[in-house]
Formats: structure tokens, C-alpha cells, sequence
């Protein structure tokens, strides 16, 4: 090849990188948008943090006051990665552990999130995701259905814990269903707890309500059992 040839071979290269870069820039992130569907696609979570676990375990306690402020989409990233988040992509294994990895639990987010419409969102793991499933502010019916626990009516946000018996019945049997999924439940609810801990926010767990209100209220599908809701705000 020519010296001349390769000179304008370069150069030819050079302008094609150019214009690469002027007209196919790739398009920015935005966290409020998924192209693929609708989704609410959530900021990365962080895997590490000034808080150790050790501190964070000290300190865990069960908060029933909160600050009138909102979380930030950033936080509700955080929160729901440690409660059902992907920490193998390949094999799909989460952060909390699951009988033979079935992963019987639903999560639900519901309250004041900035940048995000009122409504109740339910996480997707896979996507690291949020789905809208309702539009309605369900705080002052779920406090009817907790017993008065007005602590769900005062914090700006509540996550919601739900459970299918029948995806464990397949492999373990009912005997086992229930228990295997109550076990797991707690896991992902202490992992909120440690990391709301780290966050500086503040969490109880919930456990007492009538069940068919709440499903009622929340619009579940029949398969679906109500385990946890979890209020969390600022303190």
C-alpha cells in the first residue's frame, strides 16, 4: 500500500469517528423512562457504603416516627435491591436466600418518591426496575387494615411484601409452602432494615393487619399473600 493511500485511509477513518460522534451520540440515561415496555428503570444500586455491616446490626432499630419528606428515587434503588435485587445476573440469585432459589416473594412500593406519580409500583428484580400497578394513595385504607398502626398513614413511604405458597407447594409440598416463604420474607425484611440503617432512614415491619383487606385494598391476585408492610421515611 502506498504511503498516499494510507494517508487518506486515515484520514477517511478519522472523519467517520467524527461523525460518529457528532450525530450517533448514544442517548442519555433517564431513570423515568424504559422504552421497552414502560418501566421505571431505577438508579444502579451501590455495593458499598461508610456504614459496615457490624454498625449497621448495632444500631437496627424499629422506627415508627418519620420527617414529612419524600425519598429520593436513589434510596428506593437501594432499598429494593436489598430486599429482592440480583447479585448473580447469570444464575439470578438474590440478596436474600430462597428454598431451591424459587423466589416466592412480590415487592410493592407505594408513597412519596420524588420525580415519581402517586400510585403503588411493583419491583422488578430482573430489570432493577419499577412497573405501575396502581394510581391511588392507598395510606388511609391500609391503616384501616393494619389495626390503626398510624404509623402506615404517616410515612412517606411503605414497602409490601407479598408471597405465593404455590410456587414453593410445586417442589416442597403445602406442608412446607408457608414456612419456607415466612423464613424468607424475614431474611428480605432484615436486609431493609440494615440497609435503611446505612441510608439514615428510618423502618418497622408490620405484620399485623387483616389479610383479606389487604389484598382487597392493594388489588392482589388470589395466589398472592400479604407478608410484611414495611413503613420507611427520614428521621
Amino acid at each position: 500500500m502506498s504511503k498516499k493511500l494510507i494517508i487518506l485511509t486515515t484520514i477517511l477513518i478519522l472523519v467517520l469517528s467524527l461523525a460518529g460522534v457528532l450525530f450517533f451520540r448514544p442517548e442519555p440515561v433517564n431513570y423515568l423512562t424504559n422504552q421497552k415496555g414502560g418501566e421505571i428503570i431505577l438508579p444502579q444500586p451501590r455495593y458499598y457504603s461508610q456504614t459496615s455491616i457490624e454498625e449497621a446490626i448495632l444500631k437496627r432499630r424499629s422506627i415508627r416516627e418519620y420527617k414529612d419528606k419524600p425519598l429520593n428515587l436513589q434510596e428506593i434503588s437501594q432499598l429494593l435491591w436489598a430486599a429482592q435485587g440480583i447479585t448473580d445476573p447469570k444464575t439470578g440469585k438474590r440478596t436474600a436466600p430462597s428454598a431451591g432459589a424459587l423466589y416466592p416473594l412480590k415487592v410493592y412500593v407505594m408513597g412519596q418518591i420524588e420525580d415519581l406519580a402517586i400510585g403503588m409500583y411493583q419491583y422488578n428484580p430482573n430489570n432493577h426496575s419499577l412497573i405501575k400497578v396502581g394510581d391511588k394513595d392507598l395510606k388511609k385504607e391500609l391503616v384501616r387494615a393494619v389495626y390503626g398502626q398510624i404509623w402506615i398513614g404517616e410515612a412517606p413511604v411503605n414497602i409490601v411484601f407479598t408471597g405465593n405458597y404455590e410456587i414453593i407447594a410445586q417442589k416442597y409440598g403445602k406442608e412446607k409452602a408457608s414456612r419456607y416463604t415466612h423464613m424468607e420474607v424475614g431474611h428480605a425484611a432484615q436486609n431493609v432494615y440494615l440497609q435503611a440503617e446505612s441510608l439514615n432512614l428510618g423502618t418497622v415491619v408490620v405484620g399485623g393487619f387483616e389479610v383479606e383487606k389487604v389484598k382487597e385494598i392493594l388489588g392482589l391476585p388470589a395466589e398472592e399473600e400479604p407478608l410484611y408492610i414495611m413503613p420507611v421515611g427520614k428521621i
